[in-house]
């Protein structure tokens, strides 16, 4: 767990961050009869499976607790609000096309969605674009490492050549998972503050 920082001290007392094996390393998963039951390192547990159709309501009530900069980052532009034909499309999925996973947290009644990572296959280029997203309050413990992790996985198991995605420079977060997981990184001309990451499979 990270510790807290007393922001009254002096900033010579404040700990430095965590390294980033500490950082990205993935939460304990073990199987489960839904998916499989996750652990974080803060003892908090959450269940990660397949989406569903089933999942439209968790998923606008996940958006509606998203800053307007975190839905910035995911989206690449301002939403005010998830609409429900949207919602319904991202959860129902070609699985010949697609692939998304959640985490969801069971602990509380409805359940609620705290993470999701997808993917979206162009068969004519061999290749595949990823999304993630991990809410606020549950980042920074290895989630985020995890998903992309088992979209890396689904690619390989695809027979795909390169897995890729758009990110904003200023989602320092995202990028430094990446590079960790190996990613490649480069500047879009076109697109002032966007990299594309990709990762040869």
């Amino acid at each position: 767990m990270i510790p807290a920082i007393d922001f009254a001290a002096p900033d010579r007392f404040a700990p430095l961050p965590p390294r980033s094996s500490e950082r990205f390393a993935r939460p304990r998963v073990a199987p489960s009869s839904a998916g499989e039951s996750v652990r974080t390192r803060d003892g908090r547990e959450l269940v990660l499976r397949a989406i569903e159709p089933g999942d439209v309501a968790a998923m606008q009530r996940c958006f509606s607790r998203l800053s307007p900069e975190d839905i910035r980052r995911r989206f690449l532009h301002a939403m005010s609000e998830l609409p429900a034909p949207m919602a319904q499309r991202l959860c129902r999925i070609d699985p010949a096309l697609e692939t998304a996973h959640v985490l969801m947290d069971e602990t509380v009644t409805p359940a609620e969605m705290r993470g999701v990572g997808r993917i979206y296959v162009d068969e004519a280029i061999d290749s595949a674009e990823f999304s993630v997203l991990v809410e606020q309050d549950w980042s920074r413990i290895g989630l985020g490492a995890l998903l992309m992790q088992r979209l890396v996985d689904d690619c390989r198991r695809r027979g795909l050549a390169e897995l890729w995605g758009y990110v904003l420079l200023e989602n320092r977060p995202m990028l430094e998972l990446c590079k960790e997981l190996g990613f490649g990184q480069r500047l879009i001309p076109d697109e002032p503050g966007t990299a594309l990451i990709t990762l040869k499979l």
